[in-house]
């Protein structure tokens, strides 16, 4: 028999057992593949197994609620949703893998001094970021900025990155002569990371002569910070990411936050 002669409902579930993108080239062997292809059954499977709670703290939940799974994961996959009240959080689905992309915001974040009105400010920019606050530098020496997120939330048995995303405005200054240092460690591991092991990275993308910052297509700027491998286990962890850099006086920088997105092919454990 050919799989072409198979049952509909045999074909969509050999479909879902692949990958949302080998799921859509299949769409692309026959009228049968696409209309098997194109099922619930296969696109429940690719969205995370926890959907409807992720949905549940989004204010858009109501209105996802009459798309197909197949309309659902392309939606997610091009959109970043906010899920928490305080508009600080958002998730994005990797349209290759169906794993979460978690974005955290600057408010989110533990900045040194940064409910110090003289040393940050805090603005609203939402023709640019989707999040309720950003921070913008005014004056420090002492740039220390942390973000956390537990492993539970992410996607089990997958490497992560984690990516520093921010600006620097038209009168930014102190970042072209020193590089600031980046670690990504698992919480309670502080002491394994002290003498450094993480990355050096010039925040001004004039200095980038070695290794290009990439522009996002949202417009602001990302470095990897480091990346991390989440095992999916019962006894979740917090993973820490951390920017430091206390030789130079700096202004200018705008945090939008701090992105978790997956990373495929080799896998690096800290």
């Amino acid at each position: 028999m050919k799989i072409t002669e198979l049952p509909g409902g045999c074909i969509s579930h050999i479909i879902s057992c692949t990958s949302p993108k080998d799921a859509c080239r299949s769409s692309l062997v026959c009228s049968r593949f696409r209309s098997a292809t194109d099922s619930d059954l296969v696109w429940r499977k690719f969205l995370p197994h926890d959907y409807h709670q992720i949905l549940s703290n989004s204010a858009l939940a109501s209105s996802m609620d009459p798309l197909s799974k197949k309309q659902l994961f392309l939606h997610l996959s091009d959109n970043s949703i906010i899920i928490d009240s305080d508009k600080n959080m958002s998730i994005k689905i990797d349209k290759e893998s169906g794993k979460k992309c978690y974005m955290i915001g600057a408010r989110t974040l533990s900045i040194a001094w940064g409910d110090t009105p003289d040393y940050w400010r805090w603005t609203s920019l939402p023709a640019e970021s989707s999040f309720s606050k950003v921070a913008e530098l005014r004056l420090v020496w002492w740039l220390d900025i942390k973000g956390r997120i537990e492993t539970n939330i992410l996607s089990p048995k997958s490497t992560y990155g984690a990516y520093f995303v921010y600006k620097l405005n038209e009168h930014s200054w102190g970042f072209e002569g020193k590089p600031v240092g980046f670690r990504v460690y698992f919480e309670g591991e502080e002491e394994l990371h002290e003498d450094g092991g993480g990355r050096k990275v010039f925040l001004d993308p004039s200095k980038y002569d070695q290794e290009p910052c990439q522009i996002r297509e949202d417009g602001w700027l990302e470095v990897e910070m480091g990346e991390f491998f989440n095992d999916g286990g019962e006894d979740h962890q917090v993973v820490v990411c951390s920017l430091l850099e206390t030789v130079m006086c700096k202004s200018g920088l705008i945090v939008e936050g701090i992105e978790f997105r997956p990373k495929f092919g080799r896998q690096k454990y800290i």
